[in-house]
């Protein structure tokens, strides 16, 4: 099962919106919030590599708030 890490800025004030659709979404495993250079930390995970393509780059990219993200994509040993 991919899973990725998203680290989230977003713009000022918007970072409890930001939150809450996160949480909203199935394939968010969890997210918190953050002190520092990135306001979110979001755990996602999906049924495929494809479904994890297209939950980084056309959903969560829609998300009115997010000014920034790195992806850190996890993989096994």
């Amino acid at each position: 099962m991919p899973e990725a890490f998203i680290l989230v800025k977003t713009e000022p004030s918007h970072e409890r919106d930001v939150y809450l659709a996160l949480t909203s979404h199935d394939a968010v495993k969890e997210v918190h919030a953050l002190y520092g250079e990135f306001d979110l930390l979001a755990h996602v995970s999906s049924e495929s590599a494809k479904t994890l393509t297209t939950l980084l780059m056309k959903e969560f990219r829609t998300i009115e708030g997010i000014r920034d993200t790195q992806t850190l994509i996890a993989v096994e040993y």
